[in-house]
């Protein structure tokens, strides 16, 4: 099991639990204790948790206890969370790219892995406002892709840019295809998100696009952000690892809206 993937259940057992043990993790990932402990160590210099003699606890969940609100993850850790199912949700969601298309890619934990599985002999234009995108297409074989930075304000805890000049230079862009994620899903309040700064980024791509597709694993189904972003109305496809419960399924089938399982 490679580092990050370890990392990823980590993270996974300190939002069930509030804390691990490196004893007990060694045990469950068949490794050494050192090794468990230099990934507690870049976790803790992450901002992720609290190393303790033994063991760990969650930052998040000390804030809660402290009676502050519980902070969102900067983006290289939440891609980090859920690791391969984003991966695989990635993997399903470039065979929708057709030669030629122009996509919009969000900055989100999700998104940004698409573009190491789409086929390299593939012409594709790229809009998008997230750094992290584009560093990552970076380590790749682009030589067919052309790739659009959108300007504007940057912000160095998510790796993108925002605010009136990107929404400015967004006006010049109607792309065929637009991928985006979300913090939230519910059938009462919609599509929601939690950074107020890029969310009319967002919002102006899923009203320009020809179809909106809503990457989203299984955790996101029943939560809800701070912030609203949209109504099932404007997405075409929902591209996730695990369908929702036969009534959330029902409720979003009615609205026409396609959804794909990566095990389809």
């Amino acid at each position: 099991m490679y580092s990050i993937e370890r990392k990823s259940e980590i993270i996974r057992f300190l939002e069930q639990d509030g804390k691990v043990e490196v004893g007990i993790l060694a045990e469950y990932f068949h490794t050494s204790k050192e090794t468990i402990r230099r990934d507690l160590k870049d976790l803790e210099h992450q901002g992720v948790l609290t190393r303790t003699h033994g063991g760990a606890v969650s930052v998040k969940a000390q804030n809660l206890q402290n009676g502050n609100a519980s902070l969102e993850y900067p983006l290289d850790i939440r891609g980090i969370q859920n690791f391969n199912e984003k991966q695989a949700i990635c993997k399903k969601a470039v065979t929708f790219i057709n030669d030629g298309d122009t996509v919009f890619v969000d900055n989100s934990s999700t998104t940004m892995y698409l573009v190491q599985f789409l086929p390299p002999q593939l012409q594709v234009t790229f809009i998008t406002n997230s750094i992290k995108f584009l560093a990552e297409a970076s380590q790749f074989d682009c030589t067919n892709k052309v790739f659009i930075c959108l300007g504007g304000m940057y912000n160095p805890k998510n790796l993108s840019t925002y605010d009136n000049a990107s929404v400015l230079s967004e006006n010049e862009y109607y792309p065929d295809k637009c991928f985006i994620s979300c913090a939230g899903i519910s059938p009462d309040r919609m599509l929601t998100d939690t950074s107020i700064y890029e969310i009319n980024t967002k919002k102006y791509m899923i009203d320009s696009a020809r179809e909106v597709f809503l990457l989203a694993d299984r955790t996101k189904f029943g939560k809800n952000g701070q912030f609203f972003l949209t109504n099932f109305d404007s997405i075409d496809h929902i591209i996730t690892n695990s369908k929702p419960e036969s009534n959330f399924f029902e409720s979003l089938s009615n609205k026409n809206i396609q959804i794909t399982s990566v095990d389809d």
